[in-house]
C-alpha cells in the first residue's frame, strides 16, 4: 500500500495541475467573444485599420489583412495589447504599399541623412540596406533617442515592409563626448574640411565608443578624406582612429 500511495502521489499532483490549466484556459476562453467584439470596435475608430481582421482563441488576437505602412502594424498591434483580458497579439498584418529596393534604399537613405539636424546629427552614423522590402538598420548613435528616431522614420515610409534594427548605442561617457567635441573642432575648423560646414547634416560623422574615435560618410576627394584622417589622429584622448570616409565618384 505505500509503494502505490507513492507512485500515485506524482500522478495526482499532475492531475492536480492539470485541471488548474484546463480550468484557467476555459477562464480565458469564455472572455473571447467579448474580447472579439472590443478589438472590432478599437480597430474601427482609426481609417488606416480598414482593412484589418482579427479572430480571438483563449485570448490571444490574431490580427491579418493591410495596411499602407509599417508603423501602422505596429500601433494596431499596440492598440489591442491596451484591451482587457488581451493574453497576447499574432500580428500576421501585410504592408500593401511596394517600392523598388533600391528606389526604398535611396529614398530612406536620403532621410537618415538629415535626420535630427541641429542635436546630435554629427556624432550618429546610421546605414540602411533593403531586401525585398525589409529594411535592416545599423550603425551606431550617440544615445537611443537618435536610434529610436532613425527607427520611427523608417517605420513611417511607405514600401517597407518589415524592420532589422542592428544599430548599437554609444555608451554614456563624458570623456568620450570631450573626445567627440574635440574631433567636432578639429575637423571642422580646418581650412581644408570648413566648406563640409555649410551642409546642414555635416557630412563627415564621428562617432565615438570607448575612446574609439571612427569617422563616417562621403568627402569630395582623397586629400580631404586624409586630412580629416589626420585631424582625428591628434584629437586628445582617442586611443584608436579609424577612417571609414568615403570618397564620391567623380562623374
Amino acid at each position: 500500500m505505500k509503494g502505490i500511495g507513492k507512485s500515485l502521489g506524482p500522478l495526482l499532483a499532475v492531475l492536480v495541475l492539470s485541471a488548474g490549466l484546463l480550468a484557467q484556459a476555459s477562464s480565458v476562453a469564455r472572455y473571447d467573444s467579448a474580447i472579439q467584439t472590443k478589438v472590432i470596435q478599437k480597430l474601427a475608430e482609426k481609417k488606416e485599420f480598414r482593412n484589418l481582421n482579427a479572430s480571438t482563441e483563449d485570448g490571444i488576437v490574431t490580427l491579418s489583412g493591410t495596411v499602407e505602412i509599417y508603423q501602422q502594424k505596429l500601433d494596431a498591434a499596440k492598440k489591442v495589447r491596451k484591451i482587457a483580458d488581451v493574453q497576447g497579439v499574432r500580428n500576421l498584418i501585410e504592408v500593401s504599399s511596394t517600392v523598388p529596393d533600391a528606389d526604398l534604399a535611396a529614398k530612406l537613405g536620403r532621410k537618415l541623412y538629415y535626420d535630427r539636424i541641429g542635436y546630435d546629427n554629427v556624432f550618429n552614423f546610421v546605414d540602411v540596406s533593403v531586401k525585398n522590402g525589409v529594411a535592416t538598420l545599423s550603425g551606431e548613435t550617440r544615445t537611443d533617442v537618435g536610434r529610436d528616431s532613425a527607427v520611427d522614420l523608417v517605420s513611417r515610409t511607405p514600401g517597407v515592409k518589415d524592420i532589422v534594427n542592428n544599430i548599437t548605442v554609444a555608451p554614456v561617457s563624458n570623456f568620450d563626448d570631450r573626445i567627440r567635441l574635440s574631433a567636432l573642432r578639429a575637423i571642422y575648423r580646418d581650412p581644408v574640411l570648413s566648406r563640409y560646414a555649410i551642409d546642414p547634416a555635416l557630412p563627415i560623422r564621428i562617432v565615438v565608443d570607448n575612446g574609439k574615435l571612427t569617422l563616417y560618410g562621403t568627402v569630395m576627394n582623397t586629400m580631404d578624406k586624409q586630412v580629416a584622417g589626420i585631424r582625428a589622429s591628434q584629437v586628445f584622448g582617442a586611443f584608436q582612429v579609424q577612417n571609414n570616409l568615403e570618397v564620391a565618384k567623380q562623374s
